[in-house]
């Protein structure tokens, strides 16, 4: 009985528990549904939205397609329209021309006729003339007693005879004008080739004097009855004159590379204090060896700045020596280096080659220079030096050959020795030539103050110009060409002067106020 009622209150508990689930899982349903509800509805509302921009949106793209279409279309009616009016005016003008070419060619058709016309009347006058012509050849015959051909031979013989004068006349006339313009060229070259080149003038003494800081000093030179001063002079070959001169010492000799070895021997003696011959000859020894490193140094420099490459060491060594050489009064390296540049420059004009010009300008008085005594002429002796040392024929024969003693081979010969004139007779650049330089321009600008109304004269350019200024209230316009022509007639008949001389009258007017 209990068990029964057990299994009855079990089974009662379950059907409970049974009913209140689906009871539960029916109310739960019932919520869920009436949330899917709502949510459903909310997304369709959204969804209606969403539909409402999209279609707004489709509408707005197509609105914007519409109008880029319209406008495209627009430009392409234009441009058509453009293309239209431009075959229009190309119509036009293509009927204008064909217009015109109708026109021409009536007129030319025209003139065509014209001409006929004309020529058929030229036709008969020219008949006309012949029968003329023949006339009066027949008439000119009977009266000459000569035939047409017989005539014409006697006019062709004395045409012949008069063409014949006529052209030896006029050959004459161009050659005299090829001489002209040849000297002119040739003035002109070398005119423009010393301008091109301006050196500084040095002049070259056979003494030096060697400056000292008291007379002190010379007896120390001198020594004990003189065996100083005899060392001295028996080591360098230089003559020393110690007098009553204060503070210098005068030394004398024609060689100046021994002058300069003497001088640098001494100062460094002096500069030492210790003077007596067993130092003297070392200082002697050592300072030769010192000048002769300057000399190869000096030949390198200037073979470098003048650009002649290949010279062989002996050449180099003799242009070093240059530097120590004059030639009446002109240093003989400046006056090469000066010969060379100007050579270069006037072969350059020539067209011929400008390096082998200079190469000889620069060697042409090595000769100069010999290391021992020679008979020879220097411009021999340095041509032979030359060959000895394998420079090219050109070179040695314009060595040799710009005094004249061998023939010349080649141009640079004659260049060669017109620079080397060139160098020697430009003003002041050596002894005897300044003084009478200096006469000419002073006498030029003299002659020049002679006449009325010129207040200044100058001469300028080496005298090649005078510039002559005038008061412009003295002188007119015309009056001073006049006075520029009497000027260079009166330089002309009066004076010696190399080339030629300018002129140049100068007419100022100023007017001159002040503002207060």
């Amino acid at each position: 009985m209990e068990t029964t009622t057990i299994i009855i209150l079990a089974a009662s508990v379950l059907l409970a528990a049974a009913g209140g689930f689906f009871a539960g899982f029916s109310l739960m349903k019932n919520i869920n549904k009436g949330k899917m509800a709502d949510i459903l509805k909310k997304a369709e509302e959204e969804g209606e939205v969403i539909k409402k921009e999209k279609i707004l949106q489709a509408k707005e793209k197509f609105i914007q397609l519409k109008a880029e279409h319209e406008k495209y279309i627009n430009e392409k009616n234009k441009s058509i329209q453009e293309g239209e009016n431009r075959l229009k005016q190309k119509e036009n003008t293509l009927n204008q021309k064909l217009e015109d070419l109708k026109r021409k060619e009536a007129e030319a058709q025209r003139s065509k006729e014209i001409y006929n016309e004309q020529l058929e009347l030229l036709e008969k006058k020219k008949a006309e003339v012949e029968k003329l012509h023949k006339r009066q050849v027949q008439q000119l015959e009977t009266i000459a007693g000569l035939s047409q051909e017989e005539a014409k031979a006697q006019l062709i013989e004395a045409l012949k005879a008069e063409a014949k004068t006529e052209a030896m006349a006029y050959v004459q006339e161009i050659m005299e004008e090829a001489k002209s313009n040849a000297t002119k060229e040739a003035k002109r070259i070398i005119i423009q080739s010393i301008q091109r080149l301006g050196t500084e003038t040095a002049i070259e003494n056979a003494i030096t004097v060697f400056n000292i800081e008291s007379d002190d000093i010379k007896g120390r030179i001198i020594g004990r009855e003189g065996r100083n001063i005899r060392a001295l002079e028996a080591a360098t070959g230089v003559e020393i004159i110690i007098d009553d001169t204060p503070e210098a010492i005068v030394l004398s000799c024609f060689d100046p590379v021994r002058r300069e070895i003497a001088r640098l021997a001494l100062h460094q003696l002096v500069m030492d204090g210790r003077i007596h011959p067993a130092r003297i000859e070392e200082v002697v020894n050592k300072v030769r060896k010192q000048v002769d490193e300057e000399i190869m140094e000096i030949g390198k420099r200037t073979a470098i700045d003048l650009g002649i490459h290949g010279l062989h060491n002996e050449l180099i060594r003799h242009i070093g020596k240059m530097r120590y050489r004059s030639s009446y009064g002109q240093n003989l390296l400046q006056h090469s280096r000066e010969v060379a540049n100007l050579c270069a420059i006037m072969a350059a004009e020539l067209g011929l080659n400008p390096k082998i010009a200079k190469r000889a300008g620069l060697l042409h008085d090595i000769g100069k220079v010999p290391d021992g005594e020679s008979e020879l002429p220097h411009a021999i002796y340095g041509m032979k030096l030359a060959e000895k040392y394998k420079e090219k024929p050109e070179v040695c024969n314009a060595i040799g050959a710009h005094h004249d003693e061998v023939e010349m081979t080649s141009l640079y010969a004659p260049i060669v020795q017109v620079c080397d004139a060139i160098s020697g007779a430009r003003p002041g650049a050596r002894r005897e030539m300044a003084e009478s330089y200096i006469k000419r321009i002073k006498e030029l600008e003299a002659l020049a103050m002679e006449y009325n109304g010129v207040s200044k004269s100058y001469a300028i350019q080496a005298g090649r110009e005078l510039r002559v200024i005038v008061e412009s209230d003295k002188v007119s316009d015309a009056e001073a060409d006049g006075l520029a022509f009497q000027i260079s007639q009166k330089i002309q008949n009066d004076m010696t002067y190399p080339g030629q001389v300018k002129v140049t009258v100068i007419r100022e007017k100023r007017s001159v106020a002040v503002a207060k």
